[in-house]
């Protein structure tokens, strides 16, 4: 089971600056990244929360049942250090995903706190990039 953390603002989608973030929904991301996750032989549980503490409990949680996870933490990432230690909890194989390229905005957009914590990253790469995580989580399962 891969588990997909959605966090700050992810609610959004599909109204909030569509050049950074595209025109999907939330509901329209979750549904493809389950037909992804079917694709791959893999299940995914989507999870999406505005509230950090939430957010900690549910990676909390992960360590119980998932074998790996997907998470975009929104702006957390630039500043949420509970996160980042709850993470540094989960021993299961860990992506960080962005829509937009983290790297090409704001300057205090370009740095994450959970880069230290996580197996891989991807930003820019729009919805594809959840596809791209699932590709990395399903070798990475396979070959641990």
């Amino acid at each position: 089971m891969i588990a997909v953390l959605n966090g700050v603002n992810l609610n959004m989608l599909g109204q909030r600056d569509p050049a950074q973030y595209g025109t999907l929904t939330l509901t329209e991301l979750e549904t493809q990244v389950y037909a992804w996750a079917a694709e791959r032989s893999l299940t995914a549980r989507c999870f999406q929360t505005n509230h950090e503490g939430a957010f900690v409990d549910h990676i909390h949680e992960c360590r119980g049942w998932a074998s790996g996870v997907i998470l975009n933490p929104g702006a957390w990432t630039h500043y949420a250090y509970a996160i980042r230690d709850a993470l540094e909890i989960v021993a299961v194989p860990k992506v960080e995903v962005h829509l937009s390229d983290i790297a090409a905005r704001e300057e205090w957009r370009r740095h994450s706190v959970i880069a230290d914590v996580v197996d891989h990253s991807i930003s820019g790469r729009g919805a594809e990039g959840y596809r791209d995580a699932l590709d990395w989580l399903r070798e990475a399962i396979a070959s641990a």
